[in-house]
């Protein structure tokens, strides 16, 4: 499992309460553009439709050796799901104060797969509290580190 791209903002700025995995619904064009690292899911998010998961704000760059049938950039994309994990999603999601974020793109048995998440957002305070224990994490690690080089 490869990850295509990644949504570092999302478990910045969200507490991920559930993670789904869902197929998606794309063109020739938009795969090749995404074989080839093309695109970010930064600002994008996903919403459930009339029992369907769609996929907002995604943007997969054209493809550069595509024709005049090349694919929309920003096009909204459907996300393939059993109808017992959209029901599941729609009462995670339809709480106050969560969204559905996509956490990543990868690949798995040579299909694209997306990583959905159910976000709570964070407060400015709980994300210097994230920044200060990964800090710290980071120091001890540092220290035990060079504690070992030099025995």
């Amino acid at each position: 499992m490869s990850d295509i791209l990644t949504n570092t903002k999302a478990r910045r700025d969200y507490y991920i309460l559930d993670t789904f995995e869902a197929g998606i619904v794309l063109r020739g064009t938009e795969v090749k553009a995404l074989r080839a690292g093309k695109g970010q899911i930064r600002d994008a998010f996903a919403r459930v439709e009339n029992d369907q998961v769609f996929l907002y704000n995604a943007h997969i760059d054209e493809y550069t050796q595509g024709n005049r049938f090349n694919h929309d950039p920003t096009a909204v994309r459907k996300l393939l799901m059993h109808k017992a994990e959209i029901r599941k999603l729609f009462g995670l999601a339809s709480v106050k104060g969560t969204a559905l974020l996509p956490l990543a793109f990868y690949w798995k048995n040579g299909k694209v797969k997306v990583a959905l998440g159910v976000g709570k957002g964070k407060v400015e305070f709980d994300k210097r509290e994230t920044i200060k224990k990964r800090e710290s994490d980071r120091d001890l690690r540092r220290v035990t580190m060079h504690r070992f080089k030099d025995k």
